[in-house]
C-alpha cells in the first residue's frame, strides 16, 4: 500500500540525518534503526523517500542539460562525444553508476522537466507529469510509468485526450504502486484508442503457446503462455480448487470460518493445481461442467457498461485480467453464456439491491466482485473468490444494513488484520478510505482504496462523459 504523501513533524534529529547524507568527505554508513519507535521508523522511510524523490529530480534535470550539450549538431565537440561515449544517456550511466535503462530515463523525464533546454522531441501533453517531478511528489519510475502507458499522440488520440489523462493519472499516483501505475496507464490509452486495443487482443492471442519438456531427471517441465481470455478460463478453474474462500464474497461468523476450513491435505497449493490440472485433461469431453472439481465449472466474468453493449462500440473487461477486450469478444461471450446486468449509478456505486439479512448473497456478491474487483486494500492482487465482504457500518456497533454501498471486498488476511489491529474505512459515495490506528499513524491520514475493476472505472468514465456539458 502506497503511504500517504504527507509528512508528519521532523523528528529532532531530522537535520542530523539529512546533513550526514550530504557530508560526502565524511565517511558513511546508514544509521542504526533498531532502537527507533514505529512511528519514526516510518517517518524516516517517508522522508528519505520524499529526499530522493528530490534527488531524482536534480539527477533527471542534470541529464538533460548532458543531453543538450551532447546533441547530434554539435558532432564531436559535444560532451558525450568529447568524454568518450557515444550518446548522453551513456555519459549519465557511466557517471552515476545506473542501468543503462535508468540512465535512460533520467534523460528522457529530465527533457520534460520545465528549467530543461529546449528539446526536438518534447512531448506537452505531460507537462503535469514533468511538473509533479520538479516538485518531488512524483518518483522517476511512476512518471516513466505514465509516459509509456499513454504512449504519444495520433490521429485517433490528439495530444489534448492525452494531456486530460497524463492529470487525471498523476492526481491519483500517490496512491498507486508503480506497477499499478502503470496498468492503469496503459488503461486510459486503450480507453481513448478502441482500434488499439482489437489490435492488442489479436496480438496476445497470437503469442500463446503451451510446450512440455521432458527433463533428465524423468520430470517434465511445461510451460503455457496465455493469451488474457484464455487465462481467465483457466485461473477461474484453479482458484475454484485452491481458493480458501469458495463460494465468492461474503460475511463470516465462526460457524461459518469452520466450514470454509481446508481438509487435512499434505498438499502444496502448487501441487493441488497440477493434480487438478492432470484430472481435468485425463477427464476431458467425459466430464460434465457440474461434475469439475470443487462442484462448479469454470466461471469467466465478462464486464461491459450498458452504454458500450448498446452502442456495440467500446471495450470490455475480463474479471481479473489486466488487458481490456473488444466489443466483439464480449458479444461471444454473451451469446455463449448470456448476461447478468449489474447496473452502476453515476458515482460508480453498483445500484442498491440491500437486504436486511447480514450476509451478501447471490446478486450482492456479484455486485461486489464487479464493482471492487478484488480485494481494495493497497495494492493487494487477491481476486474477488479469494475474497470476504466487510461490514463497513459495524453490523451490531452501527446498526448496519447490508447494503452493497456498505460492504468492501477484502482478502482474509487484510479482513482479519482490519479487524484485530483498529483499522476503519470510510466512505465517500464511491470512495473508501483507510484509515489507520493511532500507533500507526497518530494523525490517522487517510489512505485510499483503489478500485481493482476496470469495468467499474470505465462506467464511470463514460457517465461523466456522457453528464458533461457540451462546450458551443
Amino acid at each position: 500500500m502506497a503511504p500517504s504523501t504527507a509528512l508528519a513533524p521532523a523528528p529532532a534529529d531530522a537535520a542530523t540525518l539529512l546533513g550526514a547524507l550530504i557530508e560526502l568527505d565524511a565517511p558513511y554508513s546508514p544509521p542504526a534503526t533498531g532502537g527507533l519507535t514505529d512511528a519514526d521508523l516510518l517517518h524516516r522511510q517517508r522522508l528519505l523517500a520524499e529526499v530522493e524523490r528530490r534527488v531524482t529530480a536534480a539527477s533527471a534535470a542534470l541529464a538533460a542539460e548532458v543531453r543538450h550539450r551532447s546533441r547530434p549538431d554539435l558532432g564531436h565537440a559535444g560532451l558525450a562525444q568529447r568524454l568518450g561515449d557515444r550518446t548522453p544517456e551513456r555519459l549519465v550511466q557511466r557517471m552515476t553508476g545506473a542501468t543503462k535503462a535508468r540512465a535512460t530515463s533520467l534523460v528522457r523525464v529530465g527533457s520534460l522537466l520545465p528549467s530543461a533546454p529546449p528539446a526536438p522531441d518534447r512531448a506537452p501533453w505531460l507537462a503535469d507529469v514533468a511538473a509533479a517531478v520538479a516538485a518531488g511528489t512524483l518518483s522517476l519510475d511512476a512518471a516513466e510509468a505514465i509516459r509509456a502507458g499513454l504512449g504519444t499522440p495520433t490521429e485517433e488520440v490528439p495530444s489534448d485526450a492525452l494531456a486530460l489523462a497524463a492529470s487525471a493519472l498523476v492526481a491519483v499516483a500517490a496512491g498507486l504502486t508503480v506497477e499499478a501505475l502503470a496498468v492503469r496507464a496503459r488503461e486510459e490509452r486503450l480507453a481513448l484508442d478502441l482500434a488499439l486495443v482489437i489490435e492488442r487482443e489479436a496480438a496476445l492471442r497470437e503469442r500463446r503457446s503451451l510446450t512440455l519438456h521432458r527433463q533428465a531427471d524423468g520430470m517434465t517441465r511445461l510451460t503455457a503462455l496465455l493469451d488474457p481470455e484464455s487465462a481467465a478460463t483457466v485461473t477461474a478453474v484453479f482458484d475454484g480448487i485452491t481458493s480458501p474462500r469458495r463460494g465468492g464474497p461474503r460475511f463470516v461468523d465462526p460457524d461459518e470460518a469452520a466450514r470454509a476450513d481446508l481438509t487435512q491435505d499434505l498438499r502444496t497449493t502448487e501441487q493441488l493445481a497440477l493434480d487438478a490440472f492432470v484430472q481435468l485433461v485425463h477427464l476431458g469431453a467425459l466430464t460434465g461442467p457440474n461434475a469439475l472439481v470443487g462442484g462448479r465449472g469454470p466461471v469467466v466474468q465478462v464486464l461491459v457498461t450498458d452504454h458500450d453493449l448498446r452502442a456495440r462500440a467500446g471495450l470490455g473487461f475480463i474479471e481479473g485480467q489486466t488487458e481490456p477486450v473488444s466489443i466483439a469478444t464480449v458479444e461471444r461471450h454473451i451469446c455463449e453464456s448470456g448476461v447478468v446486468p449489474v447496473h452502476f449509478d453515476t458515482d460508480g456505486q453498483v445500484v442498491n439491491v440491500g437486504r436486511e439479512d447480514r450476509l451478501f448473497r447471490g446478486r450482492q456478491r456479484t455486485g461486489l466482485g464487479v464493482r471492487d474487483g478484488g480485494c481494495r486494500w493497497g495494492e493487494c492482487d487477491r481476486p474477488p473468490s479469494w475474497c470476504e465482504a466487510h461490514h463497513i457500518d459495524h453490523w451490531a456497533r452501527d446498526g448496519g444494513r447490508t447494503d452493497i454501498e456498505a460492504g468492501i471486498l477484502l482478502c482474509r488476511h487484510h479482513h482479519l488484520l482490519l479487524h484485530n489491529n483498529g483499522w476503519e474505512i470510510e466512505r465517500e459515495k464511491a470512495s473508501y478510505w483507510l484509515i489507520p490506528p493511532p500507533e500507526i499513524d497518530p494523525q490517522q491520514r487517510r489512505i485510499p482504496m483503489p478500485v481493482k475493476s476496470a469495468a467499474a472505472r470505465r462506467a464511470m468514465a463514460t457517465a461523466a462523459a456522457i453528464q458533461r456539458p457540451t462546450v458551443e
